[in-house]
């Protein structure tokens, strides 16, 4: 695998209030008290619903100024939204290639932001405009036009921030992004990925993050609770169902 852009994320302001939200998220205490460090190109953070994996990818993007309504570095949308609580106090260390594209001339920064709430807005209104994507994604399958989306956005060394990617894919879909994502990390891109995909996370060479009511873990792909709850029921459906219907 590549180099990494950004080498770690940490808060610096003597003036958060931990007994307030975001940082009450037990991964979000971690991250406020411990920094989060970045090894390799490829990392995914999983975690059940409000375990904040979306809150810090979008900080993330943020710190790194990407626009938090989505889309590439060095470009702002009339839409945009303004910084997250976390966002605002989140910083960088970056190496030179990074602090080069996080900071460089417009054309120079290289990145590209998929905001989960925004997502569909962002590829009808980039459809076939120039430094984008060809085709209009209204006329496309969802999954379709994300993976439009992704091939011509993914294509070259940057930082990418990902918030739930797997949202309008199917699993050979899913398949073909895990290709884009190896790709990546092996010419000098690093990609940061919240997901609840089990196909996702097991990207070759992928640190994977696990957010739970403890914070943060590094964990081996077959230690995730993501991936033992689907073995258990597609192993036995009816067996899973059973409890919870009853």
């Amino acid at each position: 695998m590549g180099r990494v852009l950004v080498r770690r994320a940490y808060l610096e302001s003597a003036d958060l209030d931990l007994e307030q939200w975001p940082y009450t998220i037990p991964a979000v205490t971690d991250l406020a008290e411990q920094g989060l460090g970045f090894t390799r190109p490829i990392t995914f953070l999983v975690g059940e619903n409000g375990s904040g994996k979306s809150t810090v990818v979008e900080a993330l993007a943020e710190a790194y100024g990407l626009d938090p309504y989505g889309g590439k570095a060095g470009t702002k949308y009339a839409t945009s939204r303004g910084k997250s609580v976390l966002g605002e106090a989140l910083r960088l260390k970056t190496s030179l290639a990074g602090q080069n594209m996080m900071k460089g001339p417009r054309k120079s920064r290289r990145g590209f932001f998929l905001r989960a709430e925004t997502a569909m807005g962002l590829l009808a209104a980039l459809s076939d405009k120039p430094g984008y994507w060809s085709g209009n994604t209204d006329e496309m399958s969802h999954g379709e036009g994300f993976l439009t989306a992704f091939d011509a956005m993914l294509a070259r060394p940057g930082f990418y921030v990902l918030d739930e990617p797997e949202s309008a894919l199917s699993f050979s879909s899913s398949l073909r992004l895990v290709e884009r994502l190896h790709r990546l990390g092996r010419s000098g891109a690093q990609v940061v990925c919240a997901t609840h995909s089990p196909v996702l996370a097991a990207t070759p060479g992928a640190t994977i993050l696990e957010f739970g009511a403890n914070g943060i873990s590094e964990v081996a792909w077959e230690d995730l609770l993501i991936v033992e709850h689907w073995r258990r029921y597609l192993n036995d459906p009816q067996s899973v169902l059973r409890h919870l219907l009853d």
